[in-house]
């Protein structure tokens, strides 16, 4: 019996048999597996891409749950990472798709190793110095990706295709100074505001992957779902013929990083993230650590609360994850004295 899983979507004459087969062969990442990141993968696993890389480096908490769609109470009680737990639920809806999870930071060590061998970057991160990192491999490496970004009530959208329109360089020559700018942490987020922007990523992600370029929307997309606003903003004249990254190829986000940033506070998540030098033995750690505190062990990391305030939550690849404090020599102090380094 014939498959009848993309029945309907082929008889859409846009995309058809030709357009199911492109996408079947496609390859895509998403970085980020919060919000909009699940809804992006659970769109394009349900549409037959063939292989998604999922890229996140946080694990599933109890707050995801009210707009994180793939996730369960059961992922949250495991504290499962999310692109574990993603991973795994995509599998149940398609089978035969390849999804290839990372328990990763995002960063300029591994970034072109991640985000390359893809047809399509889709950003489901939550921070401006992800995404000029995404920016940089993209144009370095001529992959098209999809911005998308998500916060209260109001969400933005644009499509970037490297040599075509302008870049996130050139839309925002300057990144945001961290804590200027609004998170779901700090000033909340409704689930349809996610919704809305993830469908407008997609269906800009298969317009692209089936070849229809015509029409692909070249325009930032703005929604403002409470107040009953959005707009469209013509922005082709805004690519700049001195843009650093698209007209004079200087990809400074993948250079080293300094010392510093070996320290990085997440905010509005009242968490610090620290980036040891090396990777982390969890069972020597489990063994060393659970007369110190109060210890919890799953196959992908360990929580142990120091003290009523702190928590530190470790991975294997090297990162700790400092809960209870939004200052790095702090975050630094914790992590010396119950893990070393």
């Amino acid at each position: 019996m014939k498959d009848e899983r993309f029945s309907r979507q082929i008889l859409f004459s846009p995309i058809g048999e030709e357009g199911q087969a492109a996408l079947n062969r496609s390859r895509v990442a998403v970085v980020g597996m919060g919000a909009l990141g699940t809804a992006l993968a659970h769109h394009l696993v349900r549409a037959g891409v063939g292989f998604i890389r999922l890229i996140d480096r946080d694990f599933v908490e109890k707050s995801n749950l009210q707009r994180q769609m793939l996730y369960t109470e059961e992922d949250a009680r495991q504290s499962l990472p999310k692109a574990i737990a993603a991973r795994d639920h995509l599998q149940q809806i398609h089978s035969a798709a390849e999804v290839e999870a990372h328990v990763a930071d995002l960063t300029w060590r591994n970034a072109e190793d991640l985000l390359t061998g893809v047809d399509l970057i889709l950003d489901g991160s939550d921070n401006f110095s992800v995404r000029y990192l995404v920016n940089d491999v993209a144009l370095k490496h001529g992959i098209p990706w999809i911005y998308g970004g998500a916060v209260s009530s109001r969400g933005m959208t644009f499509t970037i295709r490297p040599g075509i329109t302008p870049c996130l360089a050139c839309l925002f020559p300057e990144t945001p100074t961290p804590g200027t700018t609004e998170t779901c942490d700090t000033a909340g987020v409704i689930g349809p505001i996610v919704q809305v922007v993830a469908a407008h990523q997609a269906v800009e992600a298969l317009k692209l992957l089936v070849g229809d370029t015509a029409a692909l929307d070249d325009r930032l997309r703005h929604f403002e779902l409470w107040y009953n606003r959005d707009g469209a903003f013509q922005v082709a004249q805004r690519k700049r013929d001195d843009c650093p990254v698209c007209a004079d190829r200087q990809y400074r986000h993948l250079h080293p990083s300094t010392p510093a940033d070996s320290a990085v506070s997440l905010c509005g998540r009242n968490t610090v993230q620290v980036s040891t030098a090396t990777d982390l033995d969890l069972d020597r750690l489990e063994h060393r650590l659970s007369p110190l505190g109060t210890l919890e062990r799953n196959r992908f990391l360990l929580r142990l609360s120091v003290d009523d305030q702190h928590r530190l939550v470790i991975f294997p690849d090297g990162r700790v994850l400092v809960q209870g404090t939004d200052n790095p020599s702090t975050a630094r102090s914790l992590v010396a004295r119950y893990i070393g380094g």
